[in-house]
């Protein structure tokens, strides 16, 4: 009877779109503190499979709510983390395309934990919610949110939906405004702020870098590791300790694309850079400089473990393990 009950109170979790930078390794810490058996991996393409061998992996079109159900249903899932989005830089290239997935697969989780009751939901938001009249330092948590891009619009009203469906239903469904992420384990996934993970690639093939942004274009970021830690925490925590039910501020550091460059050169002297600022400027200059998450610390908590020149150094150890650099 006691190992009935144990395995009665054991969660089933459901990871969509596990295959991008946040999801392969968060995939991973979740099955680390879950159990293997107990995490099922999802992503578009087949081709993903092989990033999961420590997990089952099934490949799943988040648009199709009759595969997603069934799988949700057949395997007793408690738990999803939906991560499946297109990013800002992409969706301002099929804007109506990042709008209906963004959205419509949101919506179908939600009426899944709605009418399943399943125990919790996670659901990423970004600092994308901000805009050109958010106050830029030390973004607030409350603070007006007029967001200019279709990724910025989709999380701003996937907050709401987020909230709403709390509220009305009490589907517990927890959120954070991820900062633009930084890790060594993926390659860049059409963000924003992914030139801050391009630059490592570069100064380990000793080429010189071609940074889209503005040298002093400040933007708040986060290390991989920290944004693990911060949602699992989120996930963990109790539920009375979760007071914000759109989405969480969160901050690591924020810095510029000369500072991570310097931050680089202390390691490698020759290496150098260019700045070439396209479209995505635009982007950068709507969202946030810093982040005021006081809210979460509060909360539940949260505090980063990195700054930026820790985090070069773990990266540039770290790097040419997942990928060799290639020079020329």
């Amino acid at each position: 009877m006691e190992a009935f009950l144990i395995d009665c109170q054991m969660e089933k979790i459901l990871v969509i779109g596990a295959a991008g930078q946040l999801g392969s390794e968060l995939t991973k810490a979740l099955a680390d503190l879950h159990g293997n058996d107990q995490v099922i991996a999802t992503d578009l393409n087949e081709s993903a499979r092989s990033k999961f061998d420590f997990c089952r992996f099934e490949v799943l079109d988040v648009m199709n709510k009759e595969a997603l159900e069934s799988l949700v249903r057949s395997e007793g899932v408690t738990q999803i983390y939906h991560l499946a989005a297109v990013l800002s830089a992409t969706g301002e290239k099929k804007p109506l395309f990042a709008w209906q997935l963004n959205m419509e697969s949101l919506l179908s989780v939600l009426e899944l934990a709605k009418n399943l009751k399943l125990n919790k939901i996670y659901w990423p938001s970004s600092i994308a919610v901000f805009g050109p009249n958010t106050p830029k330092i030390n973004t607030p948590q409350f603070c007006v949110k007029e967001p200019n891009t279709v990724y910025g619009i989709s999380k701003q009203a996937g907050e709401r939906w987020c909230e709403y469906y709390f509220e009305k239903y009490g589907v517990d469904v927890r959120s954070l405004r991820y900062p633009g992420l930084i890790g060594y384990k993926s390659l860049p996934g059409g963000g924003t702020t992914d030139y801050a993970v391009e630059i490592y690639h570069k100064a380990l093939a000793e080429e010189k870098f071609n940074c889209f942004l503005k040298e002093d274009s400040s933007l708040p970021m986060m290390y991989m590791p920290d944004a693990i830690k911060a949602t699992i925490d989120l996930m963990e925590a109790p539920k009375e300790s979760i007071k914000i039910r759109s989405s969480y501020n969160l901050a690591g550091m924020s810095f510029t694309p000369k500072e991570i460059f310097e931050s680089i050169k202390k390691h490698h002297p020759d290496f150098e850079i260019e700045y070439i600022p396209d479209f995505r400027q635009a982007i950068a200059d709507s969202w946030p400089d810093s982040i005021d998450d006081s809210r979460a610390r509060e909360d539940w908590g949260w505090k980063p473990d990195y700054n930026l020149d820790t985090m070069t150094q773990d990266i540039l150890k770290n790097l040419p393990d997942y990928f060799p650099p290639v020079k020329g």
